[in-house]
């Protein structure tokens, strides 16, 4: 509430000061990442780029990097966690997944080799050829090692103790592996492994929790990940939704996105633009789909068919530089929204890749 105190002769309005704010800092195939401010909390949503660029952009919009207290990703593919691992390592901060897109992002940073059937029967008759040669070459040596002389005597001693180092090393080995397979949930520390965060927090779709002064509401989207996820964020009154990165519009999402101050949806591509594009035909294939993107019409028939009208802002995201244009995504958007009179057309954006929104302030 705008207080005014009376100092002598002087008037002095205090305005309240502006609790929640959102910035975009880049949207699109090249990386994703946005920026909000609920109170005292200042959470980080994906993290597509570098470090070093998503600090820059941060600074442009007045947003000091060292205040972040958290990251949240949606899921794992390279546009959204591209920046993860090394901004969580410098600033020291939690990291919030689903347990699923955790594991992913993990396996595609410490990926493991795979063996046909035909590879491991190969290996372990070589196994065991190998333990039966030095079965016998020890036996061999215990026989004959009365007639060896000290230098003899000495280098087949290493070379048993050298055989021996292997074989506890492999032991070793194989001994933290099956630890590791027996407890899934366990983090591995920063020297075993590159994907190392200073902390993991899990969540799930569905369930609402809280992260400092914001009330956060995940919710499934159908894309093409381990388990991919959009939010509603809460504070002070003011309710914010992120749906990027899906095939369609299901029913849980069309009501995750009722009642809203502002909506960042996707309106990934142009269908026309697509089909003749320099994607593969495969690659269209996934884009099309009902796990891919969101084309400009499908954006635009839900917000004409669906969408309650309330939001005072509506970001369009995730464009395509190949196979969109921001003035079509605008014009199929605006086109959608005439029914709706209480969203003025100039509360229409357009996020972009290569530079940061002006933050928008409730």
């Amino acid at each position: 509430m705008t207080q005014i105190h009376l100092i002598g002769f002087c008037i002095l309005i205090v305005y309240p000061q502006v609790m929640v704010r959102f910035t975009v800092l880049a949207s699109g195939s090249k990386g994703n990442a946005s920026v909000l401010t609920a109170g005292r909390t200042r959470i980080l949503i994906d993290a597509g780029i570098s470090c070093r660029e998503l600090f820059r952009r941060m600074m442009l919009v007045d947003e000091d990097p060292a205040t972040l207290s958290a990251i949240l990703i949606t899921h794992e593919h390279a546009d959204h966690i591209n920046g993860l691992a090394v901004t969580a390592r410098k600033l020291g901060i939690p990291v919030f997944f689903t347990e699923a897109t955790h594991r992913a992002w993990v396996r595609q940073l410490t990926p493991r080799k795979r063996m046909t059937y035909a590879d491991w029967l190969a290996e372990q008759r070589r196994l065991k050829a190998e333990a039966e040669f030095n079965a016998t070459l020890a036996e061999t040596n215990n026989e004959t090692s009365i007639g060896l002389s000290d230098a003899e005597a000495l280098e087949s001693e290493e070379a048993l103790d050298a055989a021996q180092e292997l074989v506890e090393e492999e032991l070793a080995e194989t001994a933290a592996a099956e630890e590791a397979a027996s407890q899934p949930n366990r983090i591995p520390s920063r020297a075993e492994n590159p994907a190392w965060l200073p902390t993991v927090e899990y969540f799930t779709a569905g369930v609402p929790f809280t992260l400092g002064d914001a009330s956060i509401s995940p919710f499934t989207i159908p894309h093409d990940a381990a388990d991919p996820v959009g939010f509603v964020f809460e504070a002070e009154g003011v309710r914010l939704a992120i749906a990027t990165d899906l095939g369609y519009i299901p029913p849980n999402v069309k009501a995750a996105l009722r009642n809203l101050d502002l909506l960042q949806i996707e309106s990934n591509h142009d269908l026309e633009m697509l089909r003749d594009g320099p994607y593969p035909w495969s690659v269209k294939q996934r884009v099309l789909s009902r796990v891919g993107h969101l084309s400009n019409d499908a954006t635009g028939e839900f917000l004409e068919n669906e969408y309650d009208g309330g939001a005072t802002y509506v970001i369009l995201a995730h464009l395509s530089e190949s196979n969109n244009l921001p003035d079509l995504a605008r014009v199929t958007a605006e086109r959608a929204l005439s029914n709706h009179a209480s969203l003025l057309s100039n509360r229409l954006l357009i996020a972009s890749q290569h530079e940061p929104m002006s933050s928008i302030r409730f």
